[in-house]
């Protein structure tokens, strides 16, 4: 049945993939956006991908903000689920990281408190795989949705500590409120087609990657999810009650940055891309002077494993498999 949802940061890589989804589907779209200003820009991205062009019609716009309590409820109003994406997301991690952990917690909290004074009882949660994997245990075996990131685990970077922190105030709150039905997709690295040009960070290490400007890759490892695959989670969340209770490991496999670049290279190899594995010590020597690689630091050699079997089961998902989500990405960068 065709519902009214509110779908907060609507200008997102991963909400604008969404909300194509949910117009599809039949459903009425009502985004959230920082600045009116930027509607043309979702509609742009929308209207030539929508089966039905006509579907626009169904979509609208609110003016909110992560960080001030007005016009919350009065965008909520008449929903039946609300769908928050928005959160914030950097592309170099702040020397505090109560800058960006208090963003997120109390975005996620002022949303779910509208959904309550509203009377909207399911609320889809865009959390991040990082609330998941960064704790002792996760080395050691696969990871799944029962774990958690622990604050003190030093593989954990700031941005990692605002979605464990927000992912978890989202749970304490319900547990409070026993009428929200709290679904929360947990996505690893998102990556595939954007719906347009404006896709932010997710994006930014493939594409760092692809344009051959490093001489060696870090040997890191991270979860690679396809972009369709967490828009189609996020959108079944809002209807399905299987779905409710539960965090889902939205990610098809753990990948290595070099076996990325390997994948990169061979499909075009006039890039230059570069393949080998940098020496940790040479990091060491580079983190002293760059934070970017000294956040990486901690993470060297890890050897992650996934276990998406409970979301797979929950849901009937069948995961893009990470290999071709890789070069389907390496596409795009290609045709630019």
């Amino acid at each position: 049945m065709p519902t009214t949802i509110v779908l907060t940061g609507i200008t997102g890589f991963i909400a604008k993939r969404i909300a194509l989804d949910l117009l599809d589907a039949g459903h009425a779209v009502r985004g959230s956006l920082r600045a009116m200003s930027r509607a043309d820009e979702v509609r742009d991205a929308l209207r030539d991908k929508l089966g039905d062009p006509g579907a626009l019609d169904r979509l609208s716009f609110v003016e909110l903000d992560l960080t001030r309590d007005d016009g919350w409820t009065e965008a909520l109003q008449g929903a039946d689920a609300l769908i928050h994406t928005a959160s914030p997301f950097p592309m170099a991690q702040p020397k505090n990281p109560q800058d960006i952990v208090r963003p997120a917690v109390d975005g996620t909290l002022r949303a779910l408190r509208a959904a309550t004074m509203a009377g909207v009882n399911r609320v889809v949660l865009t959390s991040s795989v990082v609330a998941i994997m960064h704790n002792a245990a996760a080395r050691t075996r696969p990871i799944t949705e029962a774990d958690w990131s622990d604050p003190a685990d030093p593989t954990l970077s700031p941005y990692g500590l605002s979605k464990t922190e927000a992912e978890k105030a989202a749970w304490a709150y319900v547990a409070e409120h026993p009428k929200t039905e709290l679904v929360v997709i947990n996505p690893g690295l998102v990556i595939g087609q954007p719906m347009d040009k404006h896709y932010g960070t997710s994006l930014g290490l493939m594409e760092r990657m692809f344009s051959g400007k490093d001489p060696m890759q870090p040997d890191i490892s991270f979860p690679v999810v396809h972009l369709n695959d967490v828009s189609r989670l996020h959108v079944q969340g809002a209807t399905n009650a299987a779905m409710v209770g539960h965090r889902h490991m939205t990610a098809d496999a753990m990948i290595s940055m070099p076996h990325v670049a390997r994948l990169m290279s061979r499909a075009y190899p006039d890039r230059k891309i570069a393949t080998r594995t940098a020496p940790g010590f040479l990091l060491k020597m580079l983190a002293m002077f760059d934070p970017t690689v000294k956040s990486i630091i901690p993470q060297l050699g890890i050897r992650y494993r996934l276990d998406n079997s409970a979301t797979r089961v929950r849901t009937g998902i069948s995961f893009v498999p990470a290999d071709q989500a890789v070069l389907e990405t390496a596409r795009y960068l290609a045709s630019r």
